[in-house]
């Protein structure tokens, strides 16, 4: 609060008319209504010719004022030039403004507005206004309202009303506004008088200076705008005197800092006490919880329409009792059991509790990837028979017919919709439907899909109309602790909703600066860590396997080096020594960029028909020329055929003869199908695995990749099936049971991102990653489809990593992200530390400097790039 939020009663209206009682006055917006103050108060009328004194109307509010002095300030009430020629300078509202805070420094307990209001009654003296404040309570006496101006009553009134409000809710509103934020700027770069010595500091900027002076470096790095560069800067410009100090060294350091600093500083400050608001009122849920619990009441026997025979283990019960502990209290959770253990169970076990206590006021919604889509309604028809479920999926006519009949009928006789996500905002009319039809709970399963809270998906499941959120995910931490706060932003938008912006600029990474030092983490980390476990406390429920099933088989993981075949690591080094001279250009042919660059990097590493050698030049010029004269291709004009598939891998080139006739002969030798170090590896691995009973799931992440896979099993007669995201929602399911049926098919082929979702395989005891990816939680996803409830056979983890290429570098970077999950978090790795990998990668595969890798990085090339995107 400050004088610039203090309006000036007019004496008249622009025609020099009284402004009658009771009409509203209109006002001048912001800045241009203070300079309206400033300028009536320091330049009086001069009349043009003699005229009848005007009535004049009393003034009540701020009256014209001389600076402060030993012989005090007068006051002027008279429009005469004369008399204002002979008046003395008046105060400046920057003036006013610093008598305000020192005021308000010494006297931190009283309110602002009472404070203004004597500072005008003693006429600005800062020491007058002291001591007639001696006698005021502001602590928790009665507050004497020492003004009857109507507006100060009414100011002070709502002040006290708001309070009264706060604390009869127990300060644990779920809902929060942005009220949190600076209402000024602690310091004003537009005017040269911004000192603050001689007058004292406001409580904000005190703790502007306090924090400059005495921060850790890690936490001067989630001030906006401060890089490691500035924050060595400004950790040498230390220690700071006073405010004027701190001002005139920002003012004369070199361009890189400025005074926007001491207001950043404040905005971060003021998130930072938001952020504390929020924990608080976690504490608050926890005692809640903690209370709810201890008062018992819980279920000791699942729900009785659960069929004989089908029994929750122990640690699902717990989940249960969780469940239905955060219903009563009217509370949204995440739960976040880890891979494996049950947690689709536990839900429909909730769902049937919601039915068998006949507490079910609407439908429940369950979203779900796709491939998970008919096992969670096998599950729910198998653990309880009486939920009567309606899956929301089908062709467009099919979901239109099923609108239309809801729209007619309703679905009052539902007690579960089951869809997927892609089902969320398929149409607009889709989009529409879930916004307007009315649900109880909607249960999202892999809810990490959530951890953008800037995505368009975030955006349209938040609209969804649903009392009640429950998310499940078996790693609710896959990268940084903002994806965390996404989730819990998600699942308890009215108690964190309001603060979105302060929770994505106080959990953002961590920049380094060198005088940091060292790798490990400092006390900033550890306090957002333990923010965050404070934060997630009443909301979220996590177990681990290891903890709660002490029966499951152990799992053992093996990362194996395959060196590569002499001809694949001669292209390797010749592709390296090509890229280490690469500047970041992007050129018209190849179209090179940094990420193109490691992709291609790795296609290499896994196989060499991922990019083309086989195919020369003149070989696709051969191709193109058959292409321009087939029927079904797309023109006749050989030049154009050739740059389409000039950039074509050869793999690629030789799927086209299964669309094509007039390339029926085109052939790659077997031989070149097989020649790979990591099939090298498979060709000891897999006949091994076979004559021994085991079964096995391989995982890539390149579709092409598993189209060369095919061929490989097919050479080497390996029964097998395949899944990935071409696959048909409607035959995973059949699938996955024929794999689980059928001991005789020994290979099961899966996409990482499409296999690793959700799926049951026990069946297969043996893992193999072909190739790792770069979040190594997508890589956990896809080994738990095996190792997980039911798996009655130890489980072994093959990790296939092609030696001395970039994949080295990629497990390097995982196993670190892996190292950290036990601490909660990756300690902020966003989009900054994600770059930051990626120039790892490129200075240790290519020998490159960083400003180099940096260079190559900022270019991107859109075709490549879709290319690229296609082969997944």
């Amino acid at each position: 609060m400050s004088l610039r939020q203090f309006r000036k009663p007019a004496h008249a209206d622009a025609n020099g008319s009284a402004v009658p009682d009771g009409q509203k006055l209109e006002l001048a917006p912001g800045r241009k209504r203070i300079q309206m103050l400033n300028d009536s108060e320091s330049e009086p009328e001069t009349p043009e010719k003699p005229a009848a004194p005007p009535k004049v109307v009393t003034p009540i509010a701020i009256p014209t004022v001389g600076p402060v002095s030993s012989g005090g300030p007068s006051t002027s009430t008279n429009g005469s030039a004369e008399d204002a020629d002979a008046a003395p300078k008046v105060l400046t509202i920057k003036e006013k403004e610093l008598c305000l805070q020192q005021v308000r420094a010494e006297r931190p307990d009283v309110d602002t507005m009472v404070v203004q209001d004597h500072l005008v009654r003693n006429k600005w003296s800062v020491e007058a206004t002291l001591e007639d404040l001696k006698n005021y309570s502001g602590g928790g006496g009665k507050r004497r309202i020492l003004d009857n101006s109507p507006m100060v009553q009414k100011a002070v009134a709502l002040n006290q009303a708001k309070k009264r409000k706060i604390q009869a809710s127990g300060g644990d509103s779920d809902s929060d506004d942005e009220s949190g934020r600076p209402q000024e700027r602690v310091f004003d770069s537009d005017d040269d008088s911004d000192e603050g010595a001689n007058y004292g500091m406001s409580r904000d900027r005190k703790g502007v200076f306090e924090f400059l002076n005495n921060a850790p470096v890690n936490e001067l790095a989630v001030v906006k705008t401060l890089s490691t560069k500035k924050i060595d800067l400004l950790v040498e410009l230390r220690p700071f005197k006073s405010w004027d100090d701190l001002v005139d060294k920002l003012k004369s350091s070199p361009k890189s800092l400025s005074t926007d600093l001491l207001n950043y500083t404040q905005e971060y400050l003021s998130r930072r006490n938001n952020l504390v608001t929020i924990m608080n009122k976690c504490r608050k849920m926890v005692q809640k919880l903690e209370s709810a619990v201890a008062a018992g009441g819980g279920i000791t026997e699942q729900p009785s329409n659960i069929p004989d025979g089908f029994k929750l283990a122990e640690y699902q019960m717990v989940g249960l009792n969780w469940l239905t502990i955060m219903h009563k209290n009217d509370m949204n959770g995440i739960l976040a059991d880890e891979m494996g253990l049950g947690k689709t169970i536990q839900v429909i076990a909730f769902l049937a509790w919601l039915k068998e206590n006949d507490l079910n006021k609407q439908p429940q919604l369950v979203v779900v990837p796709s491939s998970t889509l008919d096992n969670w309604d096998n599950e729910m028809r198998k653990w309880c028979p009486e939920l009567i479920v309606m899956k929301y999926y089908g062709s467009q006519e099919d979901r239109r017919a099923i609108r239309i009949d809801w729209a007619k009928n309703g679905i009052a006789d539902v007690d579960v919709v089951l869809t997927t996500y892609h089902m969320m905002g398929a149409s607009g009319e889709e989009k529409k439907m879930w916004r307007v039809t009315p649900f109880q709970y909607v249960i999202f399963d892999e809810a990490h899909m959530l951890k953008n809270m800037t995505s368009q998906r975030y955006e349209n499941l938040l609209r969804i109309r649903a009392e009640r959120r429950i998310l499940l995910t078996g790693t609710p931490l896959q990268n940084n602790l903002l994806e965390l706060m996404s989730l819990l932003c998600f699942v308890m938008p009215k108690l964190f909703g309001g603060k979105v912006e302060d929770i994505k600029a106080l959990f953002q990474g961590k920049v380094k600066s060198k005088a940091d030092g060292g790798d490990e983490p400092g006390s900033f980390e550890r306090n957002q860590i333990e923010r965050a476990k404070q934060i997630m406390k009443p909301f979220i429920l996590r177990r681990l396997k290891k903890d709660v099933l002490s029966h499951l088989p152990k799992k053992t993981e093996k990362i194996i080096k395959a060196p590569m075949l002499d001809s694949q690591k001669e292209k390797y080094l010749a592709l390296v020594n090509e890229y280490q001279n690469e500047t970041g250009t992007i050129r018209e042919t190849t179209e090179i960029s940094g990420m193109s660059i490691m992709m291609d990097m790795r296609k290499l590493a896994n196989h060499p028909l991922l990019l083309r050698y086989y195919f020369s030049d003149a070989d696709v010029r051969k191709i193109a020329r058959k292409l321009a004269g087939d029927s079904d291709w797309k023109g006749n004009n050989v030049e154009e055929a050739f740059q389409d598939i000039a950039y074509l891998s050869d793999f690629k080139i030789l799927q086209l003869k299964e669309k094509y006739t007039s390339l029926y002969d085109l052939q790659i030798p077997e031989k070149l199908i097989v020649a790979s170090g990591k099939f090298r590896q498979l060709d000891e691995l897999l006949p091994k695995l076979k004559s021994e009973g085991h079964r096995v799931l391989i995982f890539s992440q390149f579709t092409m990749m598993l189209d060369i896979m095919e061929k490989y099993l097919k050479i080497r007669k390996h029964g097998f099936l395949r899944l990935d995201g071409q696959t048909a929602v409607t035959d995973r399911q059949e699938m996955i049971d024929l794999y689980t049926q059928d001991p005789n098919i020994f290979v099961f082929l899966l996409s990482t991102k499409a296999g690793g979702l959700g799926i049951n395989l026990t069946a297969a005891d043996t893992v193999i990653i072909h190739d790792i990816d770069f979040n190594p939680y997508n890589d956990k996803q896809a080994e738990d489809r095996s190792h997980r409830m039911g798996q009655t056979k130890p489980v072994t983890i093959y990790k296939l990593v092609s030696e001395g290429t970039i994949e080295e570098g990629m497990l390097m970077i995982a196993q670190e992200k892996l190292q950290l999950e036990k601490e909660v978090t990756e300690d902020g790795e966003n989009k900054k530390e994600q770059h930051k990998c990626m120039v790892r990668l490129l200075t240790m595969s290519l020998g490159m400097d960083e400003n180099k890798a940096e260079t190559i990085l900022k270019n991107e090339s859109p075709k490549k790039k879709l290319q690229d995107e296609e082969d997944f």
